[in-house]
């Protein structure tokens, strides 16, 4: 066996694929680079694979919902949101010193739109993120506490660097469901940061949640250390309806 061909098996070995999978056009092209020229191409290549991957698997297991940018969001049609604010967050400060991120508006104003854009970034950066349905979250949890896999599933949501919790009020919790959403709250307290979407403004979360003690507790550890983003504006879907409803055609 040449020289070459142990190469390749040891580049086999080592898993260095990108390197292996580019190595014999780039002797024949770069015959006249350093040797360490030439390592460090090809390395880069390698990494720069690597980080493709590991990417397309973070944005995969982070289950969201439909991918929309910041560059997508309608300022115009919501001028009461501070972009700048807005273009703040997306810097990812937030995440340095844990806090939380509550978007508050009626239904269609963009909340999830923006909690998205937010998470697509965490994820380019190397962040480990999860989006779930407020009541897919507790039935979850519920689920577990049934079956007795409850801490290791708390852990599980606990660890994401981002975990976004959408739409948090549509439906009401039981107290139980209530009671866990707490207590994964309070594990990520300070540790990591949590996005929420709401229609429901803050002083109406007893209602859904069924017990007055318990959403003191959850909202003090949610709104410490915590950016409140209120939405007033119009919702887009109407903007959207309205605008297919002007062009379609009147029947005679």
């Amino acid at each position: 066996m040449t020289t070459y061909h142990q190469l390749l098996n040891q580049l086999d070995h080592l898993k260095l694929d990108r390197v292996r999978q580019l190595l014999p056009e780039f002797l024949d092209e770069h015959a006249d680079i350093s040797l360490v020229e030439g390592l460090h191409e090809l390395l880069s290549e390698e990494l720069r694979e690597r980080e493709a991957l590991l990417q397309e698997r973070r944005l995969k297991k982070a289950h969201l919902p439909y991918e929309k940018r910041v560059m997508d969001f309608d300022f115009q049609f919501q001028p009461k949101i501070n972009k700048a604010e807005i273009l703040d967050l997306h810097t990812l400060r937030f995440l340095d010193k844990h806090e939380n991120l509550l978007f508050i508006g009626n239904s269609g104003v963009g909340k999830t739109h923006l909690a998205i854009s937010i998470t697509l970034e965490a994820l380019e950066k190397g962040y480990s993120s999860y989006f779930c349905m407020s009541t897919e979250l507790v039935d979850r949890l519920l689920r577990a506490n049934q079956k007795g896999t409850l801490e290791r599933v708390l852990k599980q949501y606990a660890n994401y660097d981002v975990l976004v919790i959408d739409e948090v009020g549509y439906l009401p919790f039981s107290r139980d469901g209530a009671s866990l959403l707490f207590q994964l709250i309070n594990m990520r307290y300070e540790k990591k940061s949590t996005l929420i979407t709401t229609n429901i403004p803050l002083s109406q979360w007893s209602e859904f949640l069924q017990d007055k003690k318990l959403t003191n507790a959850l909202l003090d550890r949610l709104v410490h250390h915590s950016k409140v983003i209120s939405i007033t504006g119009k919702s887009y879907r109407m903007k959207d309806y309205s605008e297919k409803k002007t062009k379609t055609p009147k029947s005679k």
